[in-house]
């Protein structure tokens, strides 16, 4: 993910034509201006928008949606509220503007390990009195809806996809260092070693590339710390939260060896320098400069990359499929299962304080015909949560990797995005720039998460 995910992730699509962009424009600096329900026939979509101006997926999807909306329903009227921001900066805005009928859009785009903390705030309207209306929700599959059902039964948004997370490989470095093109490492170690073999043959690239920090935001906890933690047990039970007691888990082994192979990463000089890791940028760095410009040996990264290097991106890299190899994440050990992911995705909600939510919903339904969903999995490297598209030949066949991804849903996990869940991440963030810093010993570091847990879920804590 989240994910998407994942995600926390940049979205890259053709540029907007100059009509387009004006819009948004115009519509952005409006946003805080009106409310969402003084034009009873409008309706305000707010989306995050990518800090890097050449990614547009997302905007342009959108654009077409308003268009076909617009003429489906002649006197009705879409504004786009995109919030230009990193995903740290985005999540508060979006707060602070679901706080007020006076700021609040009529349909926001939110991360699912984030829902649950707005659900919890009375920021979100449950969807249930529309989705038993509307056919179209028996095609979306279970895990999916799960993602966006909160404790007390009820849903309170509509999945637009979901992603998994592996490792990605330059075939062209791992030649040059006299690694096998079709690399696939049984566990932790001989991932290293692969880094650690590039480092000493091939020099002036990085070896390999692990989120980290609390720049990175939620890819460093879900695409680095987490894919690394939930392949330290046997994939039975999370490592993370104890579903049997509802506490959050402290003191474990597993969290201390996840922290263990970070610092590996950035004490031996296997990764970026650290002023690079701990850039704000460094997603953007990593699938528009790095990877294209074959600097990278490995990247632990999520499946929706590819989204970056479509045409007119600005990052085009036509021949990616051909110069990179994919190989799952193993576990520490090469214990069962063997290979882990983790899973996120993001959703469509209604504000509870939305002036339109009843046209906000039939926007919902505009983007979810077979048809346009299929057309956002594609252009968003995404993978389908709907039943209907996952079966098509054509989107199996839209885009080289998405059989790789999709098979690994099958050992992938979820975060347990409880309303405590983002202060966790920012613990879990901390902790990792202690030892990628070298600030903090794994132990240290690993007793300050402790501590910090204990603060951000109320003493809701097992030791383990």
């Amino acid at each position: 993910m989240l994910v998407r995910p994942t995600a926390a992730r940049p979205r890259s699509t053709a540029p907007l034509t100059a009509l387009v962009a004006l819009t948004l424009s115009a519509s952005a600096l409006t946003a805080c201006g009106s409310g969402s329900g003084s034009d009873p026939d409008t309706v305000r979509v707010s989306f995050k928008q990518s800090t890097d101006n050449s990614i547009r997926v997302m905007d342009g999807y959108l654009a077409d949606i308003k268009k076909q909306f617009e003429k489906k329903y002649p006197g009705k009227k879409v504004e786009l509220v995109p919030i230009k921001a990193p995903d740290s900066e985005y999540y508060t805005k979006l707060q602070q503007m679901l706080r007020s009928p006076r700021t609040a859009p009529d349909l926001v785009y939110e991360d699912t390990f984030l829902i649950n903390s707005d659900i919890t705030s009375g920021y979100l309207k449950p969807l249930d009195p529309y989705l038993a209306k509307w056919p179209e929700w028996s095609q979306f599959i279970g895990t999916a809806k799960t993602a966006a059902r909160a404790e007390d039964g009820k849903t309170y948004g509509v999945p637009d996809g979901t992603d998994t997370r592996g490792l990605w490989f330059d075939k062209g470095i791992f030649k040059k260092a006299g690694l096998p093109a079709d690399w696939q490492p049984k566990n932790w170690n001989e991932v290293l070693d692969a880094a650690r073999t590039i480092k000493k043959k091939v020099p002036g690239v990085t070896p390999i590339n692990v989120y980290t920090g609390k720049p990175a935001g939620e890819a460093a906890t879900m695409q680095g710390f987490e894919m690394l933690l939930y392949g330290t047990g046997d994939g039975t039970t999370d490592p993370l939260y104890d579903r049997s007691t509802k506490k959050w888990i402290a003191g474990s082994q597993g969290f201390k060896d996840s922290l263990g192979f970070v610092r590996t990463v950035y004490q031996e000089k296997l990764g970026p320098d650290v002023a690079t890791a701990l850039d704000p940028n460094i997603q953007t760095m990593v699938a528009g400069e790095m990877l294209p410009g074959h600097k990278l040996g490995i990247a632990l990264d999520g499946s929706w990359l590819p989204q970056a290097w479509q045409k007119g991106s600005g990052h085009e890299w036509p021949t990616w499929s051909s110069e990179l190899g994919l190989a799952y994440m193993p576990t520490q050990h090469g214990q069962a299962p063997g290979k882990v992911s983790m899973s996120g995705g993001w959703t469509w909600a209604i504000p509870a304080k939305a002036g339109n939510p009843d046209l906000a919903f039939d926007f919902i339904r505009t983007m979810q015909t077979k048809a346009n969903a299929e057309k956002w999995y594609i252009a968003n490297s995404g993978i389908a949560v709907r039943k209907d598209v996952a079966d098509d030949p054509a989107y199996a066949r839209a885009q080289p990797g998405i059989r790789f991804f999709t098979d690994l849903v099958a050992s992938t996990h979820y975060r347990p995005a409880y309303p405590a869940y983002p202060k966790v991440s920012t613990a879990i963030q901390e902790a990792m720039e202690g030892v990628t810093t070298g600030d903090a010993s794994v132990d240290k570091a690993a007793s300050g998460y402790d501590d910090a847990l204990k603060d951000a879920t109320g003493n809701q804590v097992v030791k383990k």
